[in-house]
Parts: structure tokens; sequence; C-alpha cells
């Protein structure tokens, strides 16, 4: 069987669509060696490192007519590579509905508020049309809070729409920090305005007034945030390669995420998976992943006291290491893949 997958993600240097998009495209070609897995996508992208043999690079458009991707060129080139179905990493699929298709509804943030997306306008017309008219044979959410959420404000059928959880990928294990510097809070993902990163800066001050811990931010800057000025004890990396990463978590004092909303949070479950203690948000999905390893605050007071107790108790950071670890366990790629496929079998057969 050859399914076929949207690389457009992969075109974005980090971030959790990429992430997604390699872990599961290579994770079902390792899963699945008697299949063949087709990733596409109209513009250049580059394929997962140490893909399988059974996952390769799709077609391209071939023409002016062609470049109008999602409307006609996609579907004639699913058509070249012989491909019995596609598959939408990146809340899309084609629109015309010549065979079957997933659709993976990461979250719901482009429909909640419109200061969280400044150029989501596509998605948010887009999408609707796609499941609402049935286009999408099935769909796929990261979360049990976020495909509640779908069917309530998309109106679908709960049979049509699948909770298959993510995981960490494998690279992010405990590793030996540096001892030199200070301790240091740790945030990772974009700097954007539904990341709450302001509570965070708040509380973190806080603390800092009493103790002298840093604050390490690492990701993007999107360009609807603003840009933070230079403050004692406050380091921001930018964006850092996933070599970086399991260092940063392994070595903070505490991994603190005050999103305000996730359709699964994988920073979270990447910071377990290297042995963090993590301080969350109550954001429903999130508390799906962390389960009762996190501690999950309001911003503000809840945050700060969190964050002091990291500060000022070893012996109750060390006890939140070993629970993240616990947790982490219970999540992996090859099981996230095993759970994709059969969506896939059962999309296949509900078209025909």
């Amino acid at each position: 069987m050859r399914f076929a997958l949207d690389a457009t993600p992969l075109t974005l240097s980090s971030g959790g669509l990429a992430r997604y998009t390699d872990e599961i495209s290579r994770s079902l070609a390792s899963q699945f060696p008697e299949d063949e897995f087709v990733l596409m996508s109209d513009q250049p992208f580059a394929l997962p490192c140490d893909a399988p043999a059974n996952l390769r690079r799709g077609d391209v458009p071939r023409n002016y007519l062609e470049r109008r991707w999602w409307s006609w060129g996609l579907s004639r080139a699913l058509a070249r590579s012989g491909s019995t179905l596609f598959h939408g990493t990146d809340f899309a699929v084609p629109y015309l509905p010549l065979r079957p298709s997933v659709l993976t509804l990461h979250d719901l943030s482009p429909w909640m508020d419109p200061r969280w997306h400044h150029a989501a306008q596509r998605v948010r017309r887009r999408a609707p049309f796609l499941i609402g008219l049935g286009i999408a044979t099935m769909l796929l959410t990261d979360s049990e809070a976020v495909r509640r959420q779908a069917i309530d404000h998309f109106r679908i059928h709960p049979s049509r729409i699948v909770k298959v959880p993510l995981a960490a990928s494998t690279h992010f294990q405990p590793v030996a920090a540096p001892s030199t510097g200070p301790p240091y809070f740790l945030y990772t993902g974009a700097l954007e305005p539904r990341k709450n990163i302001r509570a965070l800066l708040e509380a973190w001050r806080e603390v800092r007034r009493t103790y002298k811990v840093d604050l390490v931010l690492a990701g993007l800057r999107r360009a609807d945030f603003p840009e933070l000025p230079p403050e004692p004890g406050l380091q921001i990396l930018g964006e850092v390669s996933d070599e970086r990463l399991p260092a940063l978590y392994s070595g903070a004092l505490a991994f603190v995420y005050p999103s305000l909303y996730e359709g699964f949070g994988l920073p979270v479950l990447e910071a377990m998976q290297c042995g963090a203690c993590v301080i969350t948000s109550r954001d429903a999905a999130i508390a799906e992943v962390a389960g009762d390893a996190a501690v999950r605050v309001e911003p503000g007071r809840e945050m700060s006291e969190a964050m002091l107790r990291a500060a000022a108790d070893p012996e109750w950071v060390s006890r939140r290491r070993t629970a993240s670890l616990h947790r982490a366990a219970a999540f992996s790629w090859a099981r996230t893949a095993r759970r994709t496929r059969e969506v896939y079998d059962e999309a296949r057969k509900r078209f025909d």
C-alpha cells in the first residue's frame, strides 16, 4: 500500500508542525516496511534524517496549472504516484475528494482568538470547508480535549474524529548538563502571544528578588510578538538546534510552560523525557500529557510560588524529575504510528 503525507511543514526550520511531520512519516515507514510513504509538497523540503528506504520524496508541480496545488496539482501528483490515501499533516487535504484522506487538526487556536495568529486567514477559511463538506474522510487530533472541542465547534460526528497522542523524539534523553553558570528556568517554543510569556516573565521576576536564577527563552520570536528589552538574568537564545535541547532541558532547575492553550504541548513531553521538573498552565490538553507529573498552576501567584519552591527545595525538584521520566515512558512514536495507520484503514473503508 502507498500513502502520501503533506511535507509542507518540513519547509519550516523548527516548531511542532515540522516535528510532527518528521516523526510521523519516519515512524510510519519504520513500523510498516511493507508499505510505501511519499512526502509531497509544492515547496522545496528536506527529507527527514535517516529516512527508511520506503519513505521517499513525491512529485512536484509540472506546469502552471499544477501550481494550483491544493485545488489541482496535488491530486495530479497523487494519481501519478499511485497513492491510495493522503494524510494532511497541517490542517489541509486536496480539495477534490478523489481518494480517502485524513486531516490532522492539531488545535483550534486559529478560531479562538485573532490575536494568537496574525497569518492564519487561509486556515480559518479552508479547514471548516474541508471538514464540513466531508472532503476530509477522517480527522485526527493530538488530544481528547481538542477532539471534544472540534466535535462541538465543527459539528463532527464522534466516529469520524480520533485522538492519537504524539510523543517526544527518542533523542530527548537526560544528559549531563554543564555545572558552570547560574541555575535557570527554561521555556522552549515560539515567542508568540498564545504562550503567555508575559506571565512567565512576571513570575520569574518575583523569584529573582530572592534567588539569582536566570530565565532562558529558547525559540523563534514571531513577528507579532514584541522584542523583549535586555534585563539581568534574562537569556534569549532564539532558535536552538535539536542537538542542544536535551542539555538545556536536563540542566534546567525547572521547565516552565505557561501556555494559554495547546493542542498537545509537545515541549512539555520533551522536557519530561529529559527528566526535567515541569511547571505548566492548567490547559486541558497539557493536563492530558503531563498527568500528575507536572505542577499545574494559574498565571500569577501560583506560578511564582511553584518557581520559588523549585529554587528553594532540591528534594522536591528531584521527586518531580523522577515523576517526569515515569510519565514520559507512556508515550512513543511507534505507538502513534500504529494508531495512525489504523485510522488510515478506517478512512479507506469509509471512502469505499
